[in-house]
């Protein structure tokens, strides 16, 4: 799919040198890339594309003259070309990121701190596996558009009643657990704009960096009927909430009892990837079993393919987003290549299938 014959082309755009420099560096020990381009803002950058026409964009959000977020809604509506957020880790900045993506970007990346850090040799893999994904996702950007409708946020005194509320929700006899990478931020919040109450719990395994996965749950909770959050290592799985993995560790249940509980562990990447769906869907099939579906959704490679087959061999309902709707369709065309898969739906499918499975069935 990638090649040194023909290289991926990389426009940069960041006012920081020094992380342009790092940046740059990390990109071309890969062949399959080439940086074509380092802008320090957008003016420059549109310079840059009217000679050359990158196939991804790596972009800041906080820059002068015009910001990275205005800068990508003027790409998507008018030029449409694959875009990574590239940003720090300031809690505004995290919030913004996660905006950045219901306005078309495919992916988060965390800058990176110094070529030094323990965790260097991880945000190259993470680069290089985003980029990759970015690149693949070109055929289908239109699936990255905004929703149609605007948001309508739920205001913080009904917040506050939701969350109130799902301390009182039943321990779920169900799990649902989800996968999902390159454009998998866009397709669930499809799914949560969009499920009814009664659900039983949900558990997502999405990759993103860790710094943004808090903003993400928020940013979902603020528009579902469901209550949102960033998992918690040791809370109890309740009918009604969704639990989204954080990103700094791998997501997992555990039953105690008749209960599942949400387990957080530190480790190795698995997959090239940290949280892993593989790991996600592993726990599920030793400790749901038939109590669970598994769903692997868009995503570049195949983490959770092999998870979702030992979920079907334990009696779990599993299923696979098809590639009409999939941004990047390798990781559920790997699952279906294993024969992981008991249905492949349109997202839409995997909606309306969610919405008919009740918290009591």
């Amino acid at each position: 799919m990638f090649d040194k014959q023909h290289p991926i082309q990389v426009l940069l755009v960041d006012d920081s040198r020094m992380i342009t420099r790092v940046v740059s560096r990390i990109i071309e020990e890969d062949e399959c890339f080439q940086v074509i381009g380092i802008a320090s803002d957008p003016y420059e950058a549109v310079d840059i594309m009217k000679k050359k026409r990158p196939d991804v964009i790596l972009l800041d959000i906080e820059m002068p003259r015009m910001d990275g977020l205005t800068f990508l809604r003027k790409i998507m509506s008018q030029h449409p070309i694959p875009v990574v957020i590239f940003s720090g880790v300031a809690e505004k900045n995290s919030h913004n990121a996660i905006k950045a993506l219901g306005y078309g970007a495919v992916a988060i990346l965390q800058k990176p701190k110094s070529i030094i850090s323990p965790d260097f040799q991880v945000t190259k893999v993470r680069f290089m596996e985003a980029l990759k994904g970015a690149a693949a996702s070109k055929p289908r950007l239109k699936l990255l558009q905004p929703p149609s409708k605007n948001d309508h946020p739920y205001p913080a005194e009904a917040l506050s009643e939701k969350e109130a509320k799902a301390g009182q929700q039943m321990a779920s006899r169900q799990v649902v657990v989800v996968g999902s990478s390159t454009g998998g931020t866009q397709a669930i919040e499809f799914l949560m704009r969009n499920l009814n109450p009664g659900r039983p719990g949900i558990l997502i395994t999405q990759h993103m960096p860790g710094e943004f996965t808090k903003a993400f749950a928020e940013r979902l909770n603020s528009f579902s009927p469901l209550l949102i959050k960033e998992a918690e290592d040791g809370e109890v799985v309740r009918n009604n909430c969704v639990y989204i993995s954080n990103g700094f560790y791998h997501l997992l249940i555990e039953k105690h009892g008749r209960e599942y509980v949400v387990r957080l562990k530190n480790g190795p990447l698995v997959n090239l990837h940290k949280p892993s769906v593989d790991v996600l869907f592993r726990s599920a099939a030793s400790h749901a079993g038939t109590h669970a579906i598994g769903i692997l959704m868009t995503g570049m490679g195949d983490d959770g393919a092999r998870g979702l087959l030992k979920m079907k061999e334990a009696g779990a309902m599993t299923i696979a987003q098809n590639e009409a709707s999939s941004v990047v369709f390798g990781m559920p065309r790997e699952a279906i290549r294993l024969g992981a898969t008991q249905k492949v739906f349109s997202l839409k499918k995997i909606l309306d299938y969610l919405n008919g499975y009740l918290s009591d069935h």
